[in-house]
């Protein structure tokens, strides 16, 4: 199955496909941090950030320090 067809069959059911992948993306960001997530999916990181203010969510829960370990 490729994109093309699962967002083909995701329309004929009734769900909008870029609804269902930004939803996705802003419950990703609320669970894991904002970078980690961009940099799994390939998107930048500002947008990750945006989609996180979006979903309501903060930096404030993240602990600080290198964490390349």
């Amino acid at each position: 199955m490729n994109s093309g067809s699962l967002q083909a069959q995701l329309r004929e059911i009734g769900v909008p496909p870029r609804r269902g992948r930004t939803s996705a993306i802003r419950q990703l960001v609320l669970q894991a941090p904002a970078p980690v997530i961009a940099k799994a999916l390939g998107y930048h990181d500002k947008t990750a950030t945006r989609l996180l203010t979006a979903a309501d969510g903060t930096w404030s829960r993240y602990a600080p320090g290198d964490h390349t370990r």
